[in-house]
């Protein structure tokens, strides 16, 4: 019972750390999304990417250090390892999301004539 609380409890200070560093860490990073209006649809897209970039990244991060939590705190049983691991497939899915996106955003601006 004790190491089933422990556990959540260690999980969720995991989660409240990454959450606090995301928010913490570079509160600069969205600041850019309150300047001035945009003067031309580029500058609207771009500014979108970085944001949307900016938030995978976050997200696969807050993924990544829950999927590293839930792994340490499996304690062999198979069942919580593969529920670690699919996390930890999601971040990395959450990450190739977030190097892809400026790609795509580039493939679509050459369709559309931008």
């Amino acid at each position: 019972m004790r190491s089933t609380m422990f556990r959540w409890v260690a999980l969720a200070a995991a989660v409240l750390a990454g959450v606090l560093l995301v928010l913490f860490a570079a509160p600069d990073a969205f600041a850019d999304g309150l300047a001035a209006p945009p003067q031309d649809l580029n500058t609207v897209i771009n500014r979108i990417t970085k944001w949307l970039v900016g938030l995978l990244v976050a997200l696969a991060t807050l993924f990544l250090t829950v999927g590293f939590t839930r792994y340490l705190l499996a304690g062999g049983d198979p069942g919580e390892v593969g529920k670690a691991k699919d996390t930890l497939k999601y971040a990395a899915i959450g990450y190739g999301g977030a190097v892809m996106a400026p790609v795509l955003v580039a493939i679509l601006k050459g369709f559309v004539g931008g």
